[in-house]
Order: structure tokens, then sequence, then C-alpha cells
């Protein structure tokens, strides 16, 4: 019998196997789970924005952040840069760069020193009176650039931010979130500079480059141009404790001053430097200074509108005797006269020969008959220096005629006091800014001191900055013979070495130098010194953090 074809068949299922992999098949559980894992999360995309927002914030301040601000005579370039620890460099090209630990922040201030204006650094030298307004012109020059650099420096991260965060996200909402959060980010940065913000730093810069071997290089140029306070006090501190290291030594020649005997100390050619006051100041303490001596030049210029540098003078602590130098004018001298004639006044001028009389000792002096403070005069040389020095050693021969010689002759000029030969046992005077001892002809004894203001403004006409020198003379008080005395040099501008050297009179013949003690020890500041010298050899002071220690 046959099949009936009509028949409803059951259908048979296929393994499920086959069914998923036959074709045109849909697969809604699969690809709903790629879905799924694809999507970031919430922190994800938070990440993602903000390293957007930093990077195009970085390549803002790379590209544009940055510019150009005159700082006192100096042209320079300010820029902020990312930084894990803040603070600020200074390049000074191609010397090195000094490092400050200014403030803690994620951003770092750069000064690239690029040039010194020959202009504005001319008429610094030429008017040296302006150094008065120069701290507050250097301030105001820097608060100046900071916020400028702070402006240009915000637009350019913001517009960084934004323009990296278009490119990525093609969606204007999210490139103006990246700008939003590039400003937040720069305004919580600036909040901790401020807060952490450290004026003290610049006593404790780290150098770089060739400045690692000299930083008195940059030493000097923060000192004198944003905080020339901190360098007169540093430096007086470092002077004030260079006695002290007599105490690590062992082997002077054996002189040992007496309560009698008078201590003078000699200086010369200021020039306008004001920490050459301080220096003074803190000898006449250390050394129980008993008189100073001015070879002069204590201006540059003469005018009118420097008197007011002569102030510190009635505070020295000792009794201050001063001769005319050629950069000094009548208007100079005038002006310390009148000092003189205030009740009470320790301060004296000599000049014309005219006979002082102070601490057991007999000075008198002649005032350089040139005043020459620039190139527009024109000297008349060493025979006006030989004829007013004649005049001079008339009035000394006419005090050793009447039986009151005199014990020092000064002037400025030594060609001057040269003339004094024979008539008094010793000489002083300066303008050589070179330190020299002689013993001239008829057995005169020629000390010339170098400048105690380091050469002043003039200084940097050189190669290397004059070192600062002064001199503690130690004399009979009975007879005025000296007896012996100390070299006392520094660094010149800033420099943080201190050299003092011990002579007797006896050292040397006549017409030759006398020859230095041995030198060779090194010390810290902050000890109480000696009142005063005991025997030893010369010390030197390497840096303010040495440790004392003695050499052979």
């Amino acid at each position: 019998m046959g099949r009936d074809v009509s028949k409803h068949r059951k259908r048979h299922r296929l393994p499920q196997q086959v069914r998923l992999s036959l074709p045109g098949r849909r697969r809604r559980s699969t690809t709903t789970a790629l879905t799924l894992t694809s999507t970031p999360g919430p922190w994800a995309r938070a990440l993602g924005l903000v390293a957007v927002a930093l990077l195009g914030a970085w390549l803002g301040l790379l590209i544009v952040g940055s510019v150009n601000a005159p700082v006192g005579p100096m042209d320079t370039k300010m820029t902020l840069r990312p930084s894990l620890t803040g603070g600020t460099k200074v390049n000074v090209s191609p010397l090195g760069a000094l490092e400050l630990r200014s403030h803690y922040a994620p951003l770092r201030l750069d000064v690239d020193v690029d040039q010194l204006d020959q202009e504005r650094a001319t008429a610094l030298v030429d008017h040296p009176e302006r150094l008065e307004g120069l701290e507050s012109e250097i301030t105001s020059d820097v608060r100046s650039g900071t916020a400028d650099l702070a402006l240009r420096a915000t637009a350019a991260a913001v517009v960084g931010a934004c323009a990296l965060g278009l490119a990525v996200y093609r969606r204007p909402r999210r490139a103006l979130a990246a700008g939003g959060l590039a400003l937040a980010l720069l305004a919580v940065s600036g909040v901790t500079a401020f807060a952490t913000w450290n004026p003290k730093s610049v006593l404790e810069p780290k150098f770089s480059g060739l400045l690692a071997s000299a930083p008195s290089v940059v030493g000097n140029a923060r000192s004198i141009v944003t905080d020339f306070d901190i360098y007169q006090r540093e430096l007086a501190r470092l002077v004030a404790n260079v006695t002290k290291l007599y105490e690590a030594t062992s082997t002077l020649p054996a002189y040992q001053p007496d309560p009698s005997t008078t201590r003078v100390l000699h200086v010369s050619d200021i020039h306008l430097n004001p920490a050459a006051w301080q220096i003074i100041k803190s000898l006449v303490e250390q050394y129980e200074i008993d008189a100073i001596i001015d070879a002069g030049d204590t201006m540059d210029h003469g005018t009118s509108a420097e008197n007011g540098f002569l102030e510190p003078v009635r505070d020295l602590g000792a009794p201050y005797v001063w001769v005319r130098g050629n950069h000094d004018s009548d208007t100079t001298q005038k002006a310390l006269e009148d000092m003189a004639k205030e009740k009470g006044s320790n301060v004296h001028v000599l000049d014309d020969g005219v006979p002082y009389d102070i601490a057991g000792l007999r000075l008198a002096g002649w005032g350089d008959p040139q005043f020459t403070p620039d190139r527009s005069v024109k000297p008349e040389g060493d025979p006006k220096e030989r004829a007013e020095g004649r005049k001079l050693a008339a009035a000394l021969r006419a005090q050793k005629t009447a039986g009151t010689p005199v014990d020092i002759a000064v002037s400025h000029n030594p060609v001057l006091v040269k003339q004094a030969d024979g008539l008094a046992p010793l000489a002083l005077a300066g303008h050589t800014h070179q330190r020299s001892h002689e013993i001239l002809r008829r057995k005169t004894r020629l000390m010339i001191e170098g400048s105690t203001g380091g050469g002043g403004l003039r200084a940097v006409e050189g190669e290397e900055p004059q070192k600062i020198s002064a001199s503690v003379l130690y004399l009979d008080r009975d007879d005025g013979g000296l007896q012996a005395w100390d070299e006392i040099t520094l660094g010149g501008l800033g420099l943080s070495t201190a050299e003092v050297s011990r002579h007797l009179a006896e050292d040397g013949e006549p017409g030759e130098p006398a020859s230095p003690s041995p030198s060779g020890s090194t010390g810290t500041p902050g000890a109480s010194p000696s009142k005063s010298p005991p025997d030893g050899p010369s010390p030197t002071v390497t840096s303010p953090g040495a440790t004392p220690s003695a050499s052979p």
C-alpha cells in the first residue's frame, strides 16, 4: 500500500551546533556583550580629559607662554614650565644656571638673562646716584614682568587645552571642559606657589655649569639687583667673624699688642659702595679700633646728590678722619666739615697740612689738588701732585721744628705724600686701587691701601671684580711707631672669601715690600672673636659653612 504524500510530516530539529553555524543566524547575546565591553567608564573619561587638558596646557605654555621683560639694566625672558618640585631657575648663558627653592608648586619659573642693555648700564655707571632708586626700579620691573607672564601663560594654557580637546573629541563642549580644567589647575598652582613662597631662597641657591665653581658671579648679580641689603648684612657678618679664625691657627710672628697699643683702620677708595660702611663698622667692633683714616675717593662724581651717602659716617663706632680724593669735590668736603661741626661729632677733615691729634697720634694731611670725576676733566698729572706735596712737606717741617712732629702724613695720591719723605715715620695713601708697601729713601714707610669699596661700580669695567681691602695698623701709643699691621682682603662685589695676613714692622728692607706671614686656615662665622689678635698664621675664610682646620 502506498504512502500518502500529502500527510503532514514531522519536522526534524537540527543539532544546536549546526544551527549556530548556519549563515544568516542572528547572535543577539554575543553582539550585546561586545557592545557593553567597548564603552569606557566615567573614571576613564575623566582621566582622559585631565590628560588632554594637561598636555594642551603644556603645549600652549611651550609655544607662546613666555614674555620678554627688562629688569634693571638687563633684558630677560620669563617662562612658566611644568615641574614636580616648582622653584625658580635663572639661566645665565653661557656661564650656567642657578636654581632657587622659591616655591613648591607644579609650575617652575624660568628666567633667561638674554643680554645687558648697554645704554641703561652705561647710564647707571655714569650716574651712580641712581643706585639709590635701583632696588625699587627692579622690584617694579619684576612685578610687571611676572604679571604679564601670568596673564599670557593663563591664556596660552587655556587656548592650548581647548585646541587639543577639540582635536581629540571633536565636540565643542568637551573642548571647553578641557580649557576650564586647565584654568582651574593653573589657579590651584598659583595659590600653592603663593602659600609656599620663600623669599630667603636667594641665600641658598644651587649652581650648575661653570657657575658651580664660581657662585659668586650670580651671587653678585642676585645681591645687587634684588637683595642688596641681604648682601650687606651677610658680607658684614663674614668680616665680623674673620678674627675668630686666629683661634684655629698656631704660629704668627712673636708679636702681641699690649693694652696701650693704638689700633688704626686704614681705608680708601670706597667709591659709593654702601657695603663698605658695614665692613668698616664690623672691623671697628672686632678689632676695637681707636681711629679710622680714610684716604679719600669716597664719592664717584662729588655731586651734592651723593652727600646722603655720607650719613653712616656718624655711626661707625670710632673717630673718622678723612682726606679729599680726586673724585671728591669741595661740595663733598663741605658736607663732611659740616658734620665735624656738629655737637659730639667724631668726624674730622684733614687738609692744608693742619695737624690733628687723636688717640695719642698726631696726623696731618693734604687734600688732592685735582678733581677729575670723569674723562671730561683733563688731569694736570703728577707735577700738580708734587707741587702740593712740597707744601705738605713744608707744613710737616714746621711742626717738627716746633717740637710737635707728625706721626702720620695722609694724602689720597701717593705722589703727593711721597714729598713728605723723612718728615713723618708713616705715610698713608690710596688712589691706585692696589695695596702696596715700601720704605722710602729717607726711611718714611709708605702704605697704599686698595679699594675698600671694591672699586664701586667702576669694578665692572675689568674682566674680574676688584677685591675689597682694608688694613689694621698697630702703633705705639707713646711714640707713634708702627709695630705691626693686618691686611684684610675680601673678594669684590659679593665673593665669599676673606684673607687676613699679619706683618711685622721690621720685615722688609728700604724700598722692598714687607713679606706677609704664612697663611692657611679655614673657619666658620658665628663664634665670638678674640679682642686682640693672638698668635697664629693668617687665616682665610673660604665659605660661610666651612669647618675650622689648621694647616702647617
